[in-house]
């Protein structure tokens, strides 16, 4: 795997190259770097776990710095195991270039994998290393903007009545909040007036079905008790005709009586 590259990063030459020789700064921007060891001015161990596509593997190797061209740039061999998963090793030479605004980190990399790795297919490994050469830079230059003083990621200083709803905003948040909405004062006091009026009237409509029943029985049968009435005397009273016109308003009446109890539940 070949990779060519440059990164502008807002400081001087000499202030990335310091960082770039800094195993703190180091650490805090590799992705997935745990342990970085500086033994000598041109010797590191470091450990790192990196996942590729389905295999996460923990890696331990070496790094050496050669060709040391203070603060212009240096060359870097590594080399890592990662047990069963595989093995990774490679150089990679790093320019350091002054321009106007900062400095221009151009950098080469020849690296060559092994193991598990090497089956998952270059074009995965292509894009895991650019992501993870885009996360380094990234958080590289925040450390050294850090290290200048500067905050990390600047924003604008929010306005004291930005957090505060203006009165629309409100009336929407109001009655189309993700919580239940409150019905306004009018709505409110005319549900109160329906329940109360149906609270009210169901009683009512209880006695008139009720009288009703005790009328149609008397009509019918000829009194409240019909089996103390002789059957031809009830018939009687009311013809078959009228005797199921007062049955079919009696049902309806009962009928009505449960939908409006259904109702007000």
């Amino acid at each position: 795997m070949d990779m060519t590259d440059q990164q502008h990063i807002p400081a001087t030459k000499e202030e990335v190259w310091s960082a770039l020789n800094d195993p703190d700064v180091l650490k805090a921007c590799i992705p997935g770097c745990q342990e970085l060891t500086k033994s000598s001015d041109t010797e590191m161990s470091a450990v790192a776990v990196i996942k590729v596509g389905p295999i996460k593997a923990r890696f331990q190797g070496a790094v050496t710095l050669s060709d040391l061209d203070p603060p212009n740039g240096y060359k870097i061999t590594g080399e890592g195991q990662g047990g069963v998963a595989g093995f990774a090793k490679g150089i990679a030479t790093v320019r350091l270039e002054e321009v106007e605004g900062g400095t221009i980190l151009h950098y080469e990399v020849g690296a060559q994998i092994g193991g598990k790795l090497s089956q998952l297919g270059a074009r995965l490994i292509d894009v895991t290393a650019k992501q993870m050469s885009g996360q380094f830079f990234k958080r590289f230059a925040e450390e050294i903007q850090v290290r200048q003083g500067q905050p990390a990621s600047p924003g604008e200083p929010a306005s004291p009545d930005a957090a505060l709803p203006q009165p629309s905003a409100r009336r929407a948040s109001s009655s189309h909040g993700t919580g239940a909405a409150t019905p306004p004062r009018s709505v409110r006091q005319m549900q109160n007036a329906s329940v109360s009026s149906a609270s009210v009237s169901l009683p009512v409509l209880a006695a008139i079905v009720f009288a009703a029943v005790l009328v149609a029985i008397w009509l019918v049968y000829g009194g409240l008790l019909p089996s103390l009435a002789p059957m031809a005397d009830a018939r009687a009273h009311i013809s078959p005709d009228l005797a199921s016109i007062v049955q079919l308003i009696m049902a309806a009446a009962i009928g009505y009586l449960f939908g409006a109890r259904a109702g007000t539940r």
